[in-house]
């Protein structure tokens, strides 16, 4: 019999067996204790005593009570090698690489993507000349939501806030001359279903080009939070079998492509959907937990197939936070794949991530403050130890960023390596009592929150009752109350606001139709070229092994080659698991 604890009851089990020696010892902590208290009754008013503790009041923040003045006295058991350690060795809170960013820079990952594929690949091509290190390839609506762009739900929206891709063709245009052997390539697939689509495509790409799959790096999302909880569709497939899609495709791509990330687990689009910041890490935590435990069960190493898990995070408006989130949970996923999961390989240990600057921070009232909102969440990404990082654009809560806002974009990530030397140390903020105390406490209320989710079933669960779906909404609505209320401040909307500033002039991406008629001319063609027979029993084949419950994505990557379009997939896996409707919210 399996161990029936949750995660939360191992790790305080494991954890209180190990040798522990505090940093301070009782006659100093006593001595601070004294002092302390004299200088708050000789040097602070009473008003300030009496609220000595308050809660930052910021967009997607967590609600942690924060202390006027910290000391010894706030992490009293602080134990170094426990709780910090050295940068490369357990617990990773430092940062999974010793040397860090003098070892290896974080790479510049910007997203791309939109209008014509055509005007993508020169996006691509521009970043990479003006030093981007790494591509994040964002896919218009119905590519996302897995329609032809010659479906009636594609109408108006082809090309609008991506690249439309719908078969092998777009892949290939989208590429040309990319050299996708050298490139770190991001597909933001976000969902399992689109992940087993698309990423196919992409395989057959390289195939074409001779590129063996074994050199490929990169990463895709392949989420099932993304499709059940933070998408809005018109059709879903049960979270169980969406959840089982996402490990057939981890399957598939650890055995065939073995420098690709199979999964990133995506806590980003949950926050800036309606979480808190511990929220969307505990989702995401107990969604990594709940895959670990299916591919044990599936008979493969929780050795093997942690060196490839890679997690998204967002970075906000509180500072300090941020970097000690990234600390916290950086910890703590190293306690769960050692305490829990029993993992020896140090590789599998690390929470490595991808860090993006929030974008529902960013305001369509005075525009250009973003510049100083998306610098300070770079900031605090790389300050808390970010493998690879996405700075979004000043004018995003308009339109996909323009050429000029996305250079801005990238020559914040290249001013903060070569002009600020933070990079320079490793975890600078390392040893403070205000970040380690912080830390503690937002690593508590994420294995807290994943206590919860176990404590219902999983993460699975979670989705099929509608627990956290009701969550996010309820957060949404609290939020929001706070910022019309005003507590929550945001500059040039309602705090500081300014009736008489002239907006710059923005480039807004306007919608193309002759894009949406030149896809589904490409469409027709590609129907009318291919050999309409092999596709249809490559359909066959793939509704055939969702049935009886084999690995999806061996048969994909054989409908990709045949020419089956993704919405021809789609509708393949919806024939083949049948609908499911999310729960309304309570």
């Amino acid at each position: 019999m399996g161990d029936k604890r949750t995660t939360k009851e191992i790790l305080d089990s494991k954890l209180a067996q190990r040798e522990h020696i505090p940093l301070y010892n009782p006659e100093a902590l006593q001595r601070i204790s004294g002092a302390l208290e004299r200088w708050k009754e000789k040097m602070i008013r009473d008003r300030e005593r009496n609220n000595w503790t308050v809660v930052p009041s910021t967009i997607l923040g967590s609600g942690i009570a924060r202390e006027m003045l910290y000391t010894p006295l706030s992490t009293p058991g602080f134990d170094y090698t426990e709780n910090l350690g050295f940068s490369g060795e357990e617990p990773y809170t430092r940062g999974i690489h010793a040397s860090m960013y003098r070892g290896r820079m974080f790479t510049i990952r910007q997203l791309c993507g939109a209008g014509s594929r055509e005007y993508t690949n020169r996006r691509i091509k521009m970043l990479l000349d003006h030093g981007a290190t790494g591509i994040n390839l964002l896919l218009d609506l119905p590519t996302i939501q897995m329609f032809d762009s010659d479906e009636h739900e594609a109408r108006g929206q082809v090309g609008i806030v991506g690249v439309p891709i719908d078969c092998i063709e777009d892949m290939e245009v989208i590429f040309k001359d990319v050299p996708i052997e050298n490139v770190s390539v991001s597909i933001v697939t976000h969902y399992p279903r689109n992940t087993a689509i698309l990423f196919p495509m992409y395989l057959v790409m390289a195939e074409r080009r001779g590129v063996p799959w074994a050199v490929l790096i990169g990463s895709v999302q392949n989420d099932f939070i993304m499709e059940t909880t933070v998408r809005s569709a018109p059709e879903y497939i049960p979270p169980r079998d969406d959840f089982r899609i996402q490990c057939d495709n981890i399957e598939f791509l650890r055995k065939n492509v073995p420098k690709w990330n199979s999964i990133t687990l995506n806590g980003y689009n949950l926050r800036e959907f309606g979480t808190s910041g511990i929220t969307e890490m505990a989702v995401a935590l107990a969604n990594a937990i709940e895959t670990l435990k299916e591919m044990k069960r599936r008979g493969y190493s929780v050795d093997w197939i942690g060196e490839r898990l890679a997690f998204f995070w967002s970075a906000a408006n509180d500072f300090f936070e941020e970097v000690a989130r990234l600390r916290a949970v950086r910890r703590l996923w190293y306690r769960i794949m050692r305490y829990k999961f029993e993992a020896q390989n140090p590789r599998a240990m690390w929470m490595r991530c991808h860090v993006q600057t929030s974008g529902i921070s960013l305001t369509r009232e005075e525009p250009m403050n973003n510049v100083v909102r998306a610098a300070y969440h770079a900031l605090a990404a790389i300050l808390g130890g970010a493998q690879s990082l996405h700075v979004d654009s000043y004018d995003e809560a308009y339109s996909v960023p323009s050429e000029e806002a996305s250079l801005l974009s990238l020559r914040t990530q290249q001013i903060i390596q070569a002009e600020t030397a933070i990079t320079e140390v490793v975890d600078p903020l390392g040893g403070s009592f205000y970040i380690e105390a912080l830390s503690d406490e937002i690593e508590r209320r994420i294995l807290d929150e994943v206590d919860d989710i176990e404590r219902m079933g999983g993460i699975v669960e979670a989705v099929e009752t509608g627990w956290l779906q009701t969550k996010v909404a309820n957060h949404i609505k609290r939020e929001q109350k706070k910022i019309s209320d005003g507590e929550i401040k945001v500059v040039g909307r309602n705090y500081f606001r300014a009736t008489d500033l002239d907006l710059p002039e923005l480039w807004v991406h306007e919608y193309d139709e002759s894009l949406e008629e030149e896809m589904r001319w490409k469409l027709t063609r590609v129907r009318q070229q291919r050999n309409n027979e092999k596709v249809s029993n490559c359909l066959d084949a793939l509704k055939e092994v969702c049935e009886r419950g084999g690995n999806v994505m061996a048969y994909c990557v054989e409908a990709a080659r045949a020419g089956a379009t993704e919405g021809e997939m789609r509708k393949a896996f919806v024939e083949a698991f049948g609908s499911w409707k999310p729960p309304v919210y309570k």
